[in-house]
């Protein structure tokens, strides 16, 4: 097989995995709102920034990347 359906293939599978996991892990986790998100609410104006959340996203995502290219040596 070449490697662009593979890669296609992994893609869509890794597509439902993260859907599963965000449908069903949504209940469980605070994904979003963690201690040390940034929430400014004024009379008209919501700002909502997720600074610590982006950095566990980060965090999980490389060491996520680590494990396939360790795998893939």
């Amino acid at each position: 097989m070449d490697s662009i359906p593979k890669l296609l293939i992994w893609g869509g599978v890794v597509m439902i995995v993260v859907g599963l996991l965000w449908s069903v892990g949504g209940k469980f986790l605070n994904l979003g709102r963690l201690p040390g998100d940034i929430v400014v609410e004024k009379e008209n104006v919501k700002f909502y920034f997720p600074i610590v959340t982006c950095i566990v996203i980060s965090v999980v995502l490389s060491l996520g990347m680590m494990v396939i290219r360790w795998f893939t040596k």
